[in-house]
């Protein structure tokens, strides 16, 4: 099993992730999941691309506004 990371961490961790605004991604139980690196948004999806559509259109389709995670993120509500 794949170790959560928790956005803030990915945040405070990743300097390349200081450009993303969104981090896609997997949660536990493997529901796709969008979430803004402040908390502010986010969101469960049926797919992998509504999870990226949604945060690219949140983000005004900026090319580096969207980091997909290959570990499995958490959303906290």
């Amino acid at each position: 099993m794949s170790p959560v990371i928790q956005v803030a961490a990915l945040h405070a961790e990743a300097p390349a992730a200081d450009a993303a605004r969104f981090v896609v991604g997997q949660d536990p139980e493997g529901h796709w999941v969008a979430i803004e690196i402040h908390g502010r948004a986010g969101g469960l999806f049926r797919s992998r691309e509504a999870a990226v559509d949604y945060a690219e259109d949140e983000t005004d389709h900026r090319p580096d506004a969207v980091l997909l995670s290959g570990e499995c993120i958490e959303l906290r509500i």
